[in-house]
């Protein structure tokens, strides 16, 4: 009960709890709110064991994105995985930090996390506003069992620019051919219905004041917010529940390597254990760099998080990436990420 209050604390509080003498180095960083959590909670710990100070601001993946593009930040930070064109253009490197997963959440009274179920053939009716009540027979058939209201029901999706978006786009783009005809996949779409909140807190904060609501975040701001979950159908039409194995599960067969730029998009996976809407979340650097100690502080977060920060991941039901993944990641540092003068950042 004491480690949920804690982790409640307005995120701004965790990274800035410490304080740091004038000669602590600074680490900039933006972007997505999906891996939020896990970056506080990484970041305060490194902070206790180094003295280095990171300060990331939690503005969607499109902000990110768009700050690391004008030098603006030390790393950007984006669950959208960016196009290897665009990464070759702006002159950028991306790499995995963590793999995580985006859950529906709901506010219906009597309803307990874990409980209600959806396919993702119903999930995109809902957000297209064709099913309009949580009693409508599409709903009532998949959950036989549950007393569901006659309550019309209250959608809340992104408002900002946002890789949670994209990953949920994504995914109903594969399940519902209404979807991806009338929406589409993005940051940001044209949303048929419901209202918006900025970041994953703003689509907390709106589930949890809005009865007979439901929205979509990373999972660790469901727990957090004490919010109900659902559980979704797979690809191979199994009801799964989200949690560390079920985003293993389907993050096991990704192919890193063999991807452009590494972005791999893990929504729909097959596996009868998988969640179907994990994301990984994604660092941008620049590949030659003006500012050599600020690149190579980064560098040394990242490294740290991936030899340090796996028990602290699992703890938030974030995923860690496997070894060999870390050992073609830090290659790829060595041999691509250099100062103005043309030497070497990271050996």
């Amino acid at each position: 009960m004491i480690k949920r209050k804690l982790m409640r604390l307005t995120y701004g509080v965790l990274f800035g709890a410490v304080s740091f003498s004038a000669s602590a180095l600074d680490i900039t960083g933006a972007g997505a709110s999906f891996p939020y959590p896990i970056y506080a909670k990484w970041a305060a710990e490194y902070n206790a064991e180094t003295g280095v100070r990171v300060n990331y601001q939690s503005i969607g993946s499109g902000g990110g994105q768009q700050q690391i593009i004008a030098k603006t930040v030390d790393f950007g930070a984006s669950d959208d995985p960016m196009p290897i064109e665009e990464i070759e253009k702006n002159g950028l490197l991306q790499f995995p930090a963590v793999i995580g997963g985006t859950v529906p959440v709901v506010n219906i009274a009597g309803i307990e996390p874990g409980k209600l179920k959806l396919s993702g053939e119903v999930l995109a009716d809902i957000f297209l506003g064709d099913i309009k009540k949580w009693n409508d027979p599409a709903i009532v058939e998949l959950n036989p069992d549950l007393d569901l209201p006659s309550a019309s029901i209250v959608v809340v999706h992104r408002s900002d620019g946002s890789g949670t978006t994209f990953g949920w786009t994504n995914y109903l783009s594969k399940v519902s051919p209404k979807w991806k005809q009338r929406v589409g996949e993005g940051k940001a779409v044209k949303w048929p219905t419901g209202q918006g909140g900025k970041g994953n807190e703003g689509v907390a904060a709106y589930v949890r004041q809005l009865k007979n609501s439901i929205g979509y975040v990373e999972y660790a701001y469901a727990k957090q917010n004490s919010l109900s979950w659902t559980q979704l159908k797979n690809s191979d039409g199994e009801f799964v529940q989200p949690s560390q194995e079920s985003f293993s599960a389907a993050a096991a067969n990704a192919d890193w390597e063999g991807t452009p730029g590494m972005g791999v998009v893990l929504t729909n996976e097959s596996g009868p254990e998988s969640w179907p809407v994990t994301a990984a979340s994604f660092i941008l650097l620049h590949t030659k760099t003006t500012k050599p100690k600020q690149t190579k502080a980064v560098l040394e977060f990242f490294d740290w998080v991936f030899k340090n920060g796996r028990e602290s991941a699992a703890e938030l039901d974030y995923v860690s990436l496997p070894d060999d993944v870390v050992n073609s990641i830090t290659k790829v540092w060595a041999e691509n990420i250099k100062a103005s003068d043309g030497s070497v950042i990271w050996e």
